[in-house]
């Protein structure tokens, strides 16, 4: 039976508001798990950290271990294999969302784009689109990785909302190679960062707002 909706809308299912709260008290019991930064916590420490009776958090167990994202371990819960299938497809993902914002990027300043996400103390190529007019660019592989505070891509990671929008970096990842980025800001959960990477000199005023506006792109699609 269908409830009124208190803002005078479409009419609500019966215990809609209840389901809507058993999901989010589920995904933060994941998220309680996930934050566990070493021994994996009990049943009683994952009650005091959502605010729960015991009982409760053996029920939201039911469905997390049905679908494998968390193991039970005795009275200890740790993250299960279902999180790596699920962390499996993010990637494709990212990908899918950027490619058309860096396959504009790659055409105007004729240098290849690329979206790069932090990975711990490295970062990583995750999406990289070469120019189709130029008569050469960087080849550039997805995949590759270096640490997070060298090059362009990595430092535009680690940039403040409060400072600069772009960077930019020379050589520092390959000799004779000049590299600007700047970060992909307000999606949760990801540090990561857009950029060119070129043979010859890139003028930063001109290239600089075109990868910020790149980046807003990506953030926008990934939103």
């Amino acid at each position: 039976m269908a409830r009124p909706d208190p803002r005078g809308k479409l009419p609500l299912p019966a215990g809609s508001k209840e389901s809507s709260l058993t999901l989010e008290r589920g995904l933060a019991l994941l998220q309680a798990v996930a934050d566990a930064e070493s021994e994996a916590p009990s049943i009683s420490e994952l009650a005091a950290a959502i605010g729960a009776s015991r009982a409760a958090v053996y029920r939201l167990l039911v469905p997390l271990q049905s679908r494998g994202l968390v193991r039970r371990e005795g009275s200890k819960v740790r993250l299960g294999l279902g999180v790596l299938r699920l962390a499996s497809n993010v990637l494709p993902q990212l990908r899918l969302a950027a490619q058309p914002a860096l396959r504009t990027l790659a055409e105007q300043v004729g240098a290849t784009a690329h979206l790069t996400v932090a990975d711990g103390s490295e970062a990583q190529a995750v999406a990289v689109v070469e120019p189709s007019w130029t008569a050469y660019h960087v080849a550039y592989r997805g995949g590759s990785r270096h640490p997070v505070h060298r090059g362009a891509a990595g430092k535009a990671i680690g940039l403040s909302p409060e400072g600069r929008q772009w960077v930019h970096s020379t050589g520092e990842l390959q000799p004779g190679a000049f590299g600007v980025a700047a970060p992909v800001r307000g999606v949760p959960g990801l540090r990561a960062s857009v950029g060119v990477v070129a043979l010859e000199k890139l003028d930063g005023d001109v290239v600089g707002p075109q990868v910020v506006r790149a980046a807003q792109e990506v953030a926008d699609a990934l939103r």
